[in-house]
């Protein structure tokens, strides 16, 4: 009996690793003596490299880049407003590929002008990056961190927890006028999950291409679609045993979580702009955001407003979904201050879009009970455009 039951594992374990084992054989085949030396001896390198981040300090200019290519890439000369300064670099002037490397410049910069920085490889190859505004880089310390995180709360904590203050009024809607703030809450969530994919989207240009900024996306949006549809399968569950209050009680935490992964990008964006010397982009935010982010209270309230009476603790539930919409954007704030990173951005971002596309759906299809086409009654259809205008007419605020 054991030795059947051993040729057969041999089998199951051979039959998995065969087409590995001749992948790796095509690849040393195709490396060693396929066409790729005629390409590299005919074609020039492919030499790639992304500045990351300008770091400047008193008489000092930092540059934070990785090599972004295949190939190796020397840094030969560096030029700063078209004049060759001289610099140093760690770990070397050679970085292989994908590696970090970071230039430092001994220059007496001046507060508030510009800059324009151009690296040269040894083969002439040139790579362009801007200082738009000299300022300088905040460095982690108490005063900064205060500031910040007072950043954080005026842009998110409290707009989102004034948000909520329309629940006595929106508890007296019944009927139709139930269902209008429900349609109205589904257009909020979508224009917000338009919105965060649109940040990512953005942010992508800001990253390397060998981080694959794409696939950050995809894997952050279908991690939160996917785990937050388990957590709706298993609520159904619940919902039975214990009423209709509990879904939407779920349905507010999960609506302030997907806004709070939206905030904390819209936190990124108002600390990067304040650390880079964009002083004026980042009041103009912090103002817009906080007006905007007002009507995000409606969102989480709006699902609770039939059942709130069966919800013990009911306010100290409501703060707390304040503060899971809007604490992130404190976090947001500090990490675009002191360590801007462009891929937790993307990565936060779909997280919160696909998030809040979920949440849609489930009420969507709370609605609907079964009849997709009841949901498109003018109410409803009133309700969502009613929802997208609102965060549209709020979103030039943003900008203006």
């Amino acid at each position: 009996m054991e030795q059947p039951e051993k040729n057969h594992r041999i089998k199951f374990w051979g039959s998995a690793l065969l087409p590995i084992i001749l992948l790796f054989i095509l690849l040393f085949v195709f490396l060693k003596f396929g066409p790729l030396g005629v390409f590299k001896a005919e074609l020039p390198p492919i030499e790639e490299i992304f500045i990351q981040r300008f770091i400047l300090e008193p008489e000092q200019i930092f540059i934070e880049i990785i090599n972004d290519g295949p190939e190796p890439v020397t840094i030969a000369q560096v030029t700063v407003n078209e004049v060759f300064w001289q610099y140093t670099m760690e770990p070397s002037k050679t970085l292989l590929p994908l590696e970090k490397g970071t230039i430092k410049l001994n220059y007496p910069w001046i507060e508030g002008d510009p800059y324009g920085i151009t690296l040269f490889a040894s083969d002439g190859v040139t790579f362009e990056g801007e200082i738009g505004v000299a300022t300088l880089t905040p460095k982690f310390n108490f005063l900064f961190f205060k500031t910040f995180v007072l950043l954080g709360i005026y842009v998110g904590v409290i707009p989102v927890l004034l948000g909520l203050l329309w629940f006595p009024f929106l508890k007296r809607l019944k009927g139709k006028g139930y269902k209008f703030l429900l349609s109205l809450t589904i257009g909020l969530l979508i224009f917000l999950g338009f919105d965060a994919l649109s940040e990512s989207f953005e942010q992508i240009g800001n990253l390397p291409q060998a981080f694959n900024g794409i696939g950050i996306l995809v894997i952050g949006f279908l991690l939160a679609v996917l785990t937050l549809s388990a957590v709706s399968y298993k609520t159904q569950h619940h919902k039975q045993e214990r009423g209709e209050y509990y879904q939407a009680l779920v349905w507010g935490y999960l609506i302030a979580l997907g806004i709070g992964l939206h905030n904390l990008g819209e936190g990124l964006a108002i600390g990067s702009a304040y650390a880079i010397g964009e002083i004026a982009l980042g009041a103009t935010l912090v103002i817009g955001f906080m007006i905007h982010n007002v009507t995000e209270g409606i969102a989480i309230v709006s699902p609770l407003t039939r059942t709130f009476r069966q919800i013990k603790h009911f306010i100290p539930h409501l703060v707390l979904m304040g503060l899971i919409a809007g604490g992130p954007t404190i976090i947001g704030t500090l990490i675009g201050g002191f360590a801007y990173s462009a891929a937790l951005a993307v990565l936060f971002l779909a997280i919160g879009a696909g998030a809040i596309f979920d949440v849609s759906f489930d009420i969507t299809k709370s609605m609907a009970k079964g009849n997709w086409l009841s949901i498109f009654t003018v109410t409803n259809i009133l309700g969502f455009l009613a929802g997208l205008l609102i965060m549209y007419g709020t979103g030039f605020l943003v900008l203006g």
